[in-house]
C-alpha cells in the first residue's frame, strides 16, 4: 500500500529486520514478514491464515515449555485491553521443518501492542519477536566461544528471576481477582420484586484476570410509591475496589431511605467517602421515580447520564444535574437536582462507563450508540433489553471495563 507521500508501507513491513506478526483479535496469522518466516522456517502457506495454535503448537513432548500459551494469553490481553504488552523471555521450541517431531531449543523476547481501526477498537494485533537463543545459551556457557563473564552470568541469574517474580505475580493477581469477583457477586443480587416496576439488572465483569472493578447498582422502593435507582463506579480494580464498592453502595442505599430527594442522599454519600480509604473519585447516579405523580428527580456525581427511552422510541439522556465526582472538592458543596416527568410505558437505564466509552473515541459517539440500540429495542420486556444493550454495544474482544446495567419499566 503506498500513501500520499510516496512510502510503500507492505515493502517497508516485509523488510524490518526483526520478526513481524500480524494477528486478527481471533488470534489468526493475517500477515507475516519475511524475517518471521525465515526465523521460523516456515512457508506463508504454512502460517498466514491459520490459528496460532495450529500453527506453532507447543511440544506435546515436553509440557514445561509453555510459551505459545503464554503468547496467546498476552494476545487476548492486548485485544481485551488495547495495552501494549511486553513480555518477559520465555522459551519455545521450534519444530524442525524437515524433521517432523525433532524440537529446537529456542528463546524469545515479545512485544505485542494493538492496532486501532477507525472507530477506536482493536482490529490487529501487532507481535514481534526477537530471538535470543544465542544470548542465553552463551550467558548460560552453552554455546561457542568464551565462557560467559561475572557480569554475564549476574545478568542472565537475574533476568531468569525476574521471569519467575513475575510470573508469581500473574497468579497472585488471578487469585485476587477470583476473590474481589465473588465479592462483587455477592454484593450484587437480584434484585427483589418492586412495587410498581419491572426491572432487569445485568453485571459484566472485564475481560481478563486483572479487571475486576468496582461497579455496583442498587435498587429500593420507597415510601410514597417511589423507587430508587442506583448505579456507581469506584476508580480502581482488584479486591480493594470490590470492598469499597460495597461500603459505599451499602451508604447510598441507607441514605436514600432517609434524604429528602437524590441530591440530599449523594451529599451525605460524599460525606462518607470522604472517610473511606481509595473511595476518592467514584461516581454515582441516584434516581427517584415518583409513580404517582410520574416523575423521576436525579442527581449525578460526575457519572454518565441515565436514558429515558420513551414509548415513541425517542431517547432522552437525564443530564441537567451534574456535578464532579464524590469527594472531588475541597469541602462539600450542595450537590445539584432535576426533575423530568415520564409516560407510562417509558424505559429507565441506568449503567456505568465501560458500556459505552471507548479508547480514543468521543464519549458522545458512546451515548449515540447506546441511543441508538434503545430505539431499535423500544417495546421489549427490561430483560430483553438488558440483553440486547450488551450485545449491541460490548465489542466482540469484551469490555475493557467492568458493566453495570439497570433497566427500569415505567
Amino acid at each position: 500500500m503506498v500513501n500520499a507521500s510516496g512510502i510503500d508501507y507492505e515493502a517497508v513491513f516485509q523488510a524490518l529486520p526483526s520478526a513481524v506478526a500480524l494477528f486478527t483479535t481471533d488470534l489468526v496469522f493475517a500477515e507475516v514478514n519475511e524475517e518471521f518466516l525465515s526465523s521460523m522456517g516456515r512457508t506463508r502457506d504454512q502460517v498466514v491464515g491459520r490459528h496460532l495454535s495450529d500453527a506453532f503448537p507447543d511440544d506435546p513432548k515436553d509440557p514445561a515449555v509453555t510459551g505459545m500459551r503464554k503468547l496467546q494469553s498476552s494476545l487476548r490481553w492486548v485485544a481485551a485491553t488495547g495495552e501494549r504488552d511486553a513480555m518477559t523471555l520465555h522459551r519455545y521450541d521450534v519444530e524442525r521443518p524437515d524433521r517432523p517431531g525433532v524440537w529446537e531449543e529456542r528463546y524469545w523476547s515479545p512485544v505485542n501492542v494493538p492496532v486501532f481501526g477507525p472507530d477506536g477498537r482493536v482490529a490487529l494485533l501487532l507481535h514481534r519477536e526477537e530471538d535470543i537463543t544465542e544470548l542465553i545459551h552463551n550467558l548460560s556457557g552453552r554455546g561457542s566461544g568464551e565462557p560467559p563473564t561475572v557480569l554475564e552470568a549476574e545478568l542472565y541469574n537475574r533476568a531468569r528471576e525476574l521471569q519467575e517474580v513475575n510470573e508469581r505475580l500473574r497468579k497472585a493477581h488471578a487469585r485476587e481477582s477470583e476473590v474481589a469477583l465473588s465479592l462483587q457477586e455477592a454484593m450484587l443480587p437480584a434484585p427483589g420484586p418492586l412495587r410498581h416496576h419491572h426491572a432487569a439488572v445485568r453485571y459484566r465483569p472485564a475481560v481478563g484476570a486483572l479487571n475486576v472493578c468496582g461497579d455496583w447498582y442498587d435498587l429500593l422502593d420507597l415510601p410514597g410509591d417511589r423507587t430508587a435507582v442506583a448505579v456507581g463506579d469506584v476508580v480502581g480494580y482488584g479486591l480493594a475496589a470490590a470492598c469499597v464498592m460495597g461500603q459505599l453502595r451499602s451508604a447510598l442505599s441507607a441514605a436514600s431511605r432517609v434524604a429528602d430527594g437524590p441530591a440530599q442522599a449523594l451529599d451525605a454519600l460524599d460525606l462518607y467517602t470522604r472517610s473511606v480509604d481509595k473511595a476518592e473519585s467514584t461516581t454515582a447516579v441516584l434516581s427517584v421515580i415518583d409513580s404517582t405523580n410520574r416523575t423521576i428527580a436525579y442527581s449525578s456525581a460526575g457519572h454518565p447520564p441515565p436514558a429515558l427511552l420513551h414509548p415513541d422510541g425517542t431517547v432522552d439522556f437525564l443530564d441537567q444535574a451534574t456535578d464532579p465526582s464524590l469527594g472531588a472538592r475541597p469541602e462539600p458543596t450542595p450537590r445539584p437536582q432535576a426533575e423530568t416527568a415520564f409516560t407510562e410505558g417509558a424505559t429507565l437505564v441506568l449503567y456505568t462507563d465501560g458500556l459505552i466509552e471507548r479508547r480514543r473515541e468521543d464519549i458522545d459517539v458512546g451515548l449515540a450508540r447506546l441511543a441508538d440500540s434503545l430505539t431499535r429495542h423500544q417495546g421489549a420486556a427490561p430483560e430483553t433489553i438488558a440483553d440486547a444493550l450488551l450485545a449491541d454495544l460490548i465489542p466482540p474482544a469484551g469490555a475493557t471495563d467492568d458493566i453495570a446495567v439497570v433497566v427500569l419499566r415505567l
